[in-house]
């Protein structure tokens, strides 16, 4: 059979029909029905894709205030009273204090760095960066900070509400496709594909809400660049101390310009703070 082509079209509608009707059944069986997908290929996709996922978001999130102290000299209070001294290294997991030199300890080990992992951050009592260690360069951008921080501009406060727009909304977000997703599970075709990934979906979730979770707080969004007095747990003591608020999370506080001192007999030495906020909350605005 000879096919003579006028414009777009077969001179035999037959063996158009025959053609491209084959592949257009052939198309729609591939993408209207899922469940002739092998379940170990469906399978290896979603491990794919959790352990993307949670390599991703392990990665890239780390506590706001932590992450402030990121490369500076700063010193570690634990609760047992315990001081450790370092350039601060924050990762997802913990945190690294590099020392400055070579330790070597009673048992004759040499040791370089000391690490605190997160399932420890209960035991941290306060991170101090004080004025006096760190280097010039960082003086310097610690300065830059506090100027763009005590007293924001009007920018800089709004920029800051929108982002809790979105935080708010993105958890709400998440809410729904929680939903969604246990709707999809029961009443459509492909509910049966999702409940037997349901742990690797699980796990997606999970490491997703332990990112975008917020930990919006009203009360001090409106102290945040003010000065604030916060109320300090110190062993059966509690202690107060006044600076600049300048971010919290859910498990920090973080404030600048605070006159610290570990021990009662030493002397007080201007610091930037951070503190667990099961050990200290902001009691006061202080100007």
């Amino acid at each position: 059979m000879q096919w003579q082509k006028r414009g777009t079209l077969f001179e035999s509608d037959a063996c158009r029909d025959r053609i491209f009707g084959s592949i257009s059944k052939e198309f729609v069986m591939a993408f209207a029905f899922p469940e002739n997908i092998p379940f170990t290929a469906i399978t290896i996709i979603f491990i794919v894709l959790a352990a993307f996922v949670g390599a991703f978001v392990r990665r890239v999130s780390r506590d706001k205030c932590l992450r402030d102290f990121h490369r500076d000299m700063v010193t570690l209070e634990d609760a047992s009273g315990k001081i450790i001294w370092g350039t601060l290294r924050v990762e997802n997991t913990g945190l690294e204090f590099v020392y400055p030199e070579k330790h070597r300890d009673k048992d004759g080990h040499d040791e370089t760095s000391y690490i605190l992992y997160k399932h420890e951050y209960p035991n941290i009592a306060a991170l101090i960066r004080y004025h006096d260690e760190l280097s010039e360069r960082n003086k310097k951008e610690r300065e830059k900070e506090l100027k763009r921080t005590y007293h924001p501009t009007f920018l800089r406060r709004m920029k800051r509400r929108i982002k809790n727009i979105f935080k708010t909304v993105r958890d709400s977000v998440m809410e729904v496709v929680g939903l969604l997703m246990s709707h999809v599970k029961k009443a459509t075709p492909a509910g049966a594909v999702l409940s037997s990934q349901d742990k690797y979906v699980s796990k997606m979730q999970q490491e997703l809400i332990s990112t975008v979770g917020t930990s919006y707080e009203p009360l001090l969004e409106r102290y945040i660049g003010h000065k604030v007095v916060i109320d300090m747990i110190r062993g059966d003591k509690m202690l107060e101390y006044c600076g600049v608020l300048k971010e919290y999370t859910a498990d920090f506080i973080e404030t600048m310009d605070v006159n610290y001192k570990i021990k009662e007999d030493q002397p007080s030495r201007k610091a930037d703070l951070i503190v667990p906020r099961k050990l200290g909350i902001v009691r006061h605005l202080g100007e």
